[in-house]
């Protein structure tokens, strides 16, 4: 197990952890030991640094799971640079407004999305680079940069108004990628299927705690569920992460016993997992342990259920990981069981770039009686603290639908509705009423032939109040560049 070494570092020393001719990535091309991330590493932050720019620039990704865009978090670092990484997924309008936002001063893709870029879509003073432009015969050594300088701005999905830039230190990369390399029990001989994007705070992070743990990352683009099955089966991954939206997926896809029996740690973030799939995937994977997780971007993880405990409370989103402290907080801002929660620490990102208004809105200093002092991310999201000493997630306070004078949880709606099989997924959604303020809409996908069964069993296990007035019915749901549920486009078509 990774030790827990509380003291940060520059994050481009990452490359030093494991032994150096064991592989640290794998891919179609082959593989690449960790001397050789090193020596890469410090080819690239040499090319960089020969663009000409300031300490503290940003420089900007949009590319798939290429090997420059899993060195550049390390490589950008070491040149004194601020990595900012865009969804591959994003169209040319998104991009544009990242590059505005965050002042980049270079953007490295490929040419065929490089033509895809219209006129005033890319600043003036920012380059244009081509994904293989990176290179350097001399090299940069292990920097030796303060480790509460900016490393990334990582973008959040946009889904809710404009997309706001994370910004994220050397500290917290670094403190992150070692606490849950420690919590996961990831060692040297594991192999780690990245398939979550590398702009998403959790994709990153498996890329930069499989590093952490000397272990082996195998970055892998796919279109289906059946290709995260072969991918498992050919680089024999021990390690897979995902998203609800995912895992149902995969859920749905055929697994041979012998790939389903290959891999020992499936970690969930992104999403609550519904006791239904803790319950398939437990079943699916036997030999596997599932960890749990909640987090934001902006305080990057912040609990995890240990995997003992995932029978007896599938609902439960754990306690805090290390270096975190999470706190609930009620309205009068003493400590409560059921509350808003708080997240404190080192793991606490440095703010919004360049949004004073909204960093003042969600950053603000932590209660009194926390242990740590400084800033702290007040989350907006509601969880109750069970006696015994687990979180529950609740909702978050602008998604509460407020029906007749009670305020509902649309997870606990959308739990329900899954949860005897007449529907895949689903999003509950509060529409005006004139009588009850605000009636419930479920989103589904599945067959709508099977919606008087889904009444008549919701009838039966929720009170009158929880009762959806509205089912529709969709073959699929939309969802947002990370793979999630978009959920705000689904309240603006119903709510239209």
């Amino acid at each position: 197990m990774v030790p827990l070494d509380s003291v940060p570092q520059p994050l481009d020393a990452l490359t030093l952890r494991g032994h150096r001719d064991a592989v640290a990535l794998e891919d179609r091309a082959g593989t690449m030991a960790y001397a050789e991330l090193e020596a890469a590493v410090g080819r690239m932050a040499h090319a960089l640094s020969r663009l000409g720019l300031a300490k503290g620039e940003r420089v900007a990704t949009w590319l798939p799971k290429t090997r420059t865009a899993c060195l550049m978090p390390l490589a950008a670092a070491r040149a004194g640079l601020v990595h900012v990484p865009v969804n591959p997924m994003l169209k040319r309008a998104q991009v544009a407004y990242i590059l505005a936002d965050s002042g980049a001063r270079a953007l490295v893709s490929q040419n065929a999305r490089l033509e895809t870029l219209e006129a005033g879509d890319v600043p003036t003073d920012c380059r244009l680079l081509d994904d293989d432009a990176l290179e350097s015969v001399d090299s940069l050594p292990v920097s030796k940069a303060e480790t509460d300088a900016l490393a990334a701005i990582l973008y959040t999905s946009g889904s809710t108004g404009r997309p706001k830039g994370v910004m994220l230190s050397h500290a917290n990369l670094w403190l992150g990628a070692i606490s849950v390399a420690h919590y996961l029990k990831i060692e040297s001989e594991d192999r780690v299927l990245g398939v979550l994007p590398l702009s998403f705070d959790y994709g990153q992070n498996q890329l930069l705690s499989t590093w952490a743990a000397g272990a082996r990352i195998i970055p892998l683009d796919y279109l289906t569920a059946r290709d995260v099955v072969k991918a498992v089966e050919r680089f024999d991954a021990t390690t897979l992460a995902g998203v609800p939206p995912l895992w149902v997926q995969l859920l749905e896809a055929e697994w041979p016993v012998e790939a389903a029996a290959r891999l020992k740690r499936l970690t969930n973030s992104g999403g609550a997992l519904t006791r239904g799939m803790v319950r398939g995937l437990r079943e699916r994977f036997p030999q596997a342990r599932l960890y749990p997780m909640y987090g934001l971007t902006e305080a990057f993880r912040s609990t995890y259920l240990d995997p003992d405990l995932v029978d007896a409370h599938p609902d439960s989103i754990g306690r805090a990981i290390p270096f975190a402290e999470v706190l609930v907080v009620g309205p009068d801002g003493k400590r409560a069981k059921q509350g808003e929660l708080v997240h404190a620490g080192p793991l606490v990102a440095q703010g919004y770039w360049r949004d004073a208004e909204r960093t003042a809105q969600r950053f603000r200093l932590a209660p009194p009686f926390a242990r740590s002092g400084g800033m702290a991310v007040w989350s907006g999201d509601t969880v109750h603290e069970g006696d015994d000493g687990l979180l529950r997630f609740v909702g978050r306070d602008d998604e509460m639908i407020k029906s007749a004078g009670n305020r509902i949880s649309p997870t606990e709606i959308e739990e329900a509705v899954v949860s005897g099989g007449e529907a895949a997924e689903a999003v509950a959604i509060g529409v005006p009423d004139a009588r009850l303020g605000q009636a419930i809409v479920v989103v589904v996908r599945g067959d709508s032939a099977r919606e008087d069964a889904l009444r008549d069993r919701m009838r039966r296990e929720l009170p009158s109040f929880m009762q959806p007035v509205r089912y529709e019915w969709r073959e699929e749901l939309p969802r947002n560049a990370n793979g999630k549920l978009d959920r705000s486009a689904l309240k603006a078509e119903i709510r239209a």
